[in-house]
């Protein structure tokens, strides 16, 4: 099954991949006209109630395969106001082709008559609300019909992924009661829920835009217009010591990938030093020059006030770094993406916390997960692990792998460029970032794809000669859903 976002994603990530929008629709109409012609024979009377959109556009051209049947298509709404290029391509076929087609404006002149099949293609997955006009009247008079009526994808009315009335279930909203439903691809959640029969058609979707992270993944992004200072996400880089290049990077690229404020803890030495990489960053010194058990109290209180904890970047491997971190996760119940150094700890530590671990292979086998040259191979030994240590894990590579125990992603962006010092803190910072936004999964394969993205954009410029810093500034376009 596929829930409906998620479906979305794989829509826009099959486009991205060669196989165009309009050809899915062409199958998706096929689809729809088989299934009418599963329940009544050339000759019987169908009729399309369409919407202005993709649903309504399936059922266009579901039309134009049904010339043996007396069709009438009746779009619900003004032909201007058709919301897609696609769907008002085959509405205006239809006119060219001579199919029967009227226009609904006002609920009151909507009349059905007596057809056989009634094929509901009103409103798609994705829709809330109870139903409005004409589609309300649309919906009463398909159920007071004797007529077999074929939902394309979900009955209008109806939640894609609960099976639940969108208006409610004390909403007085009719919602279509469907005898039979032609999804798209997979089956969604919520039509199981339904007494009514479903087919899944298959459409041409190839198994790639499901598996390989891709530009519909960036629809799980967005920003409320009207959110205030914080609501976008707050997150605690703690790192640095030995090192201060590295929790600058993650800090800059968080704050790149649309967290609202970043703070740093590192220690007093190289406070200084890392607060100028940026006056973006809000940084908090530590006593001494690394990190050591007795500055859990503290970070943990810094933790507190933030939604995502980036733990690890430049912080060592010394003993007392060492437990520092197992001392810390030990009592953090939040969500935290750990890298480098600090990832050893994690297969050991009894913790609460919402982990993203980000190592590479050596990084991994580390961690005492095993890998593989093979992709598949080694996504099944990735998926293994994370199931066996219980958290969320990107393991980075030519072709990155995300999986939480359960789901499994494969990232294919990126330059050979960026095996490059400190892409992969640029990578921790924007799934730190993410994280405040997404869940763990999605956060780790979007910050997968988007990182890979800005490494590319910066290779094209600079080639060989890319370097981490070449990354955060490039992140803002990188997350473009374009």
């Amino acid at each position: 099954m596929i829930p409906t976002e998620r479906m979305a994603a794989v829509d826009a990530n099959a486009a991205a991949l060669g196989v165009p929008r309009k050809q899915l629709m062409e199958s998706s109409g096929n689809a729809v006209a088989r299934e009418v012609r599963a329940v009544a024979g050339p000759g019987a009377e169908v009729a399309l109630l369409c919407g202005r959109g993709n649903n309504g556009g399936d059922a266009f051209v579901a039309a134009r395969f049904l010339s043996a049947y007396d069709v009438t298509v009746s779009l619900l709404g003004r032909p201007e106001s058709i919301r897609s290029d696609i769907a008002r391509e085959n509405w205006d076929a239809l006119g060219a082709a001579e199919v029967p087609t009227e226009t609904v404006a006002d609920s009151a002149a909507l009349s059905l008559g007596e057809p056989d099949v009634i094929v509901d293609a009103m409103l798609g997955t994705g829709v809330t609300g109870a139903l409005r006009e004409p589609e309300r009247t649309a919906a009463r008079l398909a159920n007071e019909s004797d007529a077999t009526v074929v939902a394309v994808d979900v009955p209008s009315g109806v939640d894609a992924d609960t099976g639940e009335p969108t208006g409610g279930e004390t909403d007085a909203a009719p919602r279509v009661e469907a005898d039979r439903v032609v999804t798209f691809h997979d089956e969604k959640p919520g039509l199981g829920a339904l007494d009514a029969a479903v087919t899944v058609a298959d459409i041409g979707i190839p198994p790639a835009a499901e598996r390989y992270t891709g530009p519909g993944d960036l629809l799980a992004l967005g920003r409320d217009p009207e959110s205030h200072k914080g609501e976008n996400g707050e997150v605690l880089v703690v790192g640095g010591g030995p090192y201060t290049g590295a929790p600058s990077l993650s800090a800059r690229a968080a704050l790149r990938a649309g967290a609202d404020l970043v703070r740093v803890a590192c220690p007093e030495t190289v406070a200084r030093e890392v607060q100028g990489y940026s006056a973006d960053l809000i940084v908090r010194g530590l006593p001494g020059d690394r990190f050591v058990p007795a500055h859990v109290d503290r970070v943990s209180e810094l933790a507190a006030g933030n939604d995502v904890v980036v733990l690890g970047p430049g912080l060592g491997d010394d003993e007392g770094a060492r437990e520092f971190v197992r001392e810390f996760l030990a009592g953090y119940e939040g969500r935290a993406v750990v890298d480098a150094d600090a990832l050893r700890a994690v297969p050991d530590v009894d913790t609460d916390a919402e982990l993203i671990c980000t190592p590479h292979r050596g990084e991994l086998v580390g961690m005492g997960g095993e890998t593989a040259s093979d992709p598949d191979e080694r996504a099944g030994l990735v998926r293994s692990f994370a199931d066996e240590i219980g958290h969320t894990l990107l393991v980075k590579g030519a072709v990155d792998v995300v999986s939480d125990g359960d789901a499994v992603r494969l990232n294919r962006t990126g330059d050979p460029g960026m095996t490059v010092g400190g892409t992969g803190d640029v990578l921790a910072g924007a799934v730190g970032a993410l994280a405040a936004a997404l869940d763990p999964f999605r956060a780790a394969a979007v910050g997968a794809y988007v990182n890979g993205r800005a490494g590319d954009a910066a290779a094209s410029e600079s080639g060989n000669g890319l370097v981490a810093t070449d990354l955060p500034d490039r992140l803002p376009e990188a997350m473009r859903d374009e």
